[in-house]
């Protein structure tokens, strides 16, 4: 079993990222939030891991955490949840925000993400709640839990919805955006959007 990569940047897309570990190339699905905290390309890197094995592919999940890591695989588990969407999911915003949404029954939340319907989004909140409301105290004694750490991204996020960008497109830009407060980041943002149509 592959537990972590760590080596040089390669590719850096939106959904996938390729790693040289030792002259290896490794490409790692990636979902938006852990494409955050991936280098631009001949930095090197390191993600936490876990390997899908299929009769006909042998894919590759990548994360920045393994909080991100243990949500990913709490997802498949739950039937009709692939791990091209569990991946989805996990685009969807910072892995305390998700526990919180699955601990708060935020099933709306889940069925905004491609591939997922009601019924889908009901059974994650049922089968994973229990499951995923430990980790949820676990989090309440942490300092960086209380304080938001992602919070002035998620705002930024909000604020480029707003502005009319889809989630796809909002996660791009925020991708590359820099700054502390939401206001930077979504300046920072558009900015690169401005250039990125120049």
């Amino acid at each position: 079993m592959i537990a972590s990569v760590s080596g040089e940047v390669l590719v850096r897309r939106p959904d996938h990222v390729v790693i040289d570990a030792s002259g290896v190339g490794y490409r790692l699905a990636v979902s938006a939030e852990t494409l955050k905290s991936v280098p631009a390309r001949g930095k090197r890197t390191s993600l936490h891991a876990h390997l899908v094995a299929r009769e006909d592919a042998l894919s590759l999940f990548g994360f920045s955490s393994e909080e991100e890591r243990d949500l990913f695989l709490h997802l498949i588990s739950v039937g009709g949840v692939g791990p091209k969407v569990a991946m989805a999911v996990l685009s969807g915003g910072p892995v305390r925000e998700l526990l919180r949404a699955i601990a708060a029954g935020d099933a709306k939340r889940f069925q905004a993400v491609p591939g997922i319907g009601k019924r889908t989004a009901e059974r994650i909140i049922v089968e994973l709640r229990e499951k995923v409301a430990g980790e949820i105290q676990t989090d309440a004694g942490d300092p960086a839990a209380q304080d938001g750490g992602d919070e002035p991204r998620v705002l930024a996020r909000e604020g480029l919805l707003n502005l009319g960008y889809t989630p796809p497109e909002a996660e791009r830009l925020l991708a590359e955006a820099q700054g502390e407060s939401p206001e930077e980041i979504v300046q920072s943002a558009l900015r690169a959007a401005a250039g990125a149509k120049v």
